[in-house]
Order: C-alpha cells, then structure tokens, then sequence
C-alpha cells in the first residue's frame, strides 16, 4: 500500500516545494491537494460534517499551481488533486493546465476529482445544473480523457459537446482520474467508469465490507477490479495499526495529513511525516 499526503494548501501551511521536497526524501508516495475557487458569503448548503464552515476552506491556494511548485523540487513524488472540482472550470482551459503539468513534472499527475459538496459555489461558477452533476461528471471526465488521448479529439454528449479540434501538447502519460464520492449513486459511477475510487475512511461504517461491494460493483460493469485503485481519505485518528488494517482490508493507498482542527497549525506537520515515514517500508 502506498501512503500520501494531503494538505489544505493555505497560505499558512507549509510552502509546496518545501513539503513536497520532505516528503519525497521521507518516502512518501505522493501529495494532495484540494480545490475551492471560492466559497460563497450567502448559503444554505450545510457543511457536510456538521457545524461551521472550517476558516482553512476560505483560504485555498490554486492545486495545479502549489503542484507545480512541488514538481519543481522533486523527482518521483506523485502530485494528486485531492480533490478537483473538474466541472468548475472550463473544460479546455482545464484540460490544457493538466496536460501541462503533467508534462513538466515527467508524467507525475494523479487526478482525484469528485462532484462537491457545495451547491451555491457550483452554480457561482458553472451553468451545468446541479441536480444532474453526476451524469455532467461523468461527461467531463469522458471528454478530458478523449482531449488526452485522441488524435482529433471530439466529444458529444447531453451537456458537452464539441466537434474534432487540435489539442496539444498531450500529457506524457494520461492520468489516473479517481471519483471521490461516498452515497450509492456516487460509488456506483466510479464503478462503471473511474480509474479508481477515493472515499473518506469516517464515512464507511466498515472499510473492509465497503471495499469488497465496490469490487462487487466493479466487477458488475465488466471491468477487472485488480485494475480499480481504491485511494482511502484517512480522517480518523491516523495510528500505524490503523494503516495496516487498511492496508489488509484491501486499500491501494492512504491518504493521511494533519485533522481538521490542526489544519492551520503547520507545526504539526514536519513531526507527523517523521513519524509515519519510520513504518512505510511495512505497508
């Protein structure tokens, strides 16, 4: 199992190359960043755990930059958006700045993405409706991967649709597009059509029963489950035994960073990688 890392990227945690460079020497496999453009002042989309609007999602540097920034300084770290709110930009824009990345870290980049949580940040940015996000994601995800791939790429579906263009420079190597999604309906999608699947450990009652029914679901598609990645969010307390129990539960990779009430304590973060880059070799 590998182990990543993920971070908030605020201006107050730890600069992108200086942690990308640490974690590569400390053996870690990759780093992850998230993505929130903005976040409306008016809502009434709830916050997802209950409670207030943590102060760090106000204050979210751009992922591709701050990865960038963190392929510059490293050599084999792989650099994940963890995760991209794809339909939030525009497709080719988008498409463009993934495959420059890519590019210029030498085929390094691992895209999570995921529908998002809040609807007014949705609807601030995209005219796509909300209530069809899944189905608009799964075109999203079709499209960039045709724009990758082909060579006179076109795409035509219900809410994109483009006829044959010239799109170049293609990444070295197309990245793996990972759906980070939790309710039946989610999970169900990156089944049929993700190349693998990252939910948040807090939110499976049983991760090991959780992993067994995505392979199930995979397998019900037609597709090799061997070949669907499954990335698990580590929220809990993160303990090596816990990690290793993932790891037997069927796991591909961890994904684990400081907890939500540390987010804008950057101390805390040299320490922690010190302290689970001693057990990676056991994972």
């Amino acid at each position: 199992m590998h182990l990543g890392f993920s971070s908030m990227n605020t201006v107050n945690d730890p600069d992108p190359a200086q942690l990308a460079r640490i974690l590569e020497q400390a053996g870690f496999e990759s780093l992850w960043y998230g993505e929130h453009s903005h976040i409306p002042r008016c809502r009434t989309t709830a916050y997802p755990p209950g409670g207030e609007l943590p102060e760090p999602y106000k204050e979210m540097m751009d992922p591709y930059v701050s990865l960038m920034a963190a392929a510059s300084a490293t050599s084999r770290l792989k650099l994940g958006t963890g995760i991209a709110l794809l339909m939030e930009r525009e497709l080719f824009s988008q498409a463009k700045t993934i495959a420059s990345l890519d590019r210029l870290s030498g085929g390094r980049v691992i895209i999570g993405t995921g529908v998002g949580w809040n609807q007014e940040e949705f609807e601030n940015a995209t005219n796509l409706p909300w209530q069809r996000r899944y189905l608009v994601m799964k075109e999203t995800v079709a499209a960039t991967r045709v724009l990758f791939c082909d060579e006179a790429p076109e795409y035509h579906g219900e809410f994109i649709d483009f006829d044959p263009v010239w799109f170049e420079p293609k990444p070295l190597h197309i990245p793996e597009m990972i759906f980070g999604a939790m309710g039946p309906l989610g999970v169900r999608h990156a089944a049929q059509w993700a190349d693998g699947w990252m939910p948040v450990d807090v939110a499976l009652p049983d991760v090991g029963a959780a992993v067994k029914d995505f392979r199930r679901q995979v397998s019900e598609f037609g597709r090799d489950p061997d070949k669907v990645e499954i990335t698990l969010v580590v929220m809990a307390e993160v303990t090596p035994d816990l990690l290793k129990q993932y790891r037997d539960a069927g796991i591909s990779r961890c994904n684990i960073g400081v907890g939500m009430q540390n987010w804008n304590k950057p101390e805390i973060v040299m320490p922690m990688i010190e302290q689970f880059s001693k057990i990676i070799s056991e994972l």
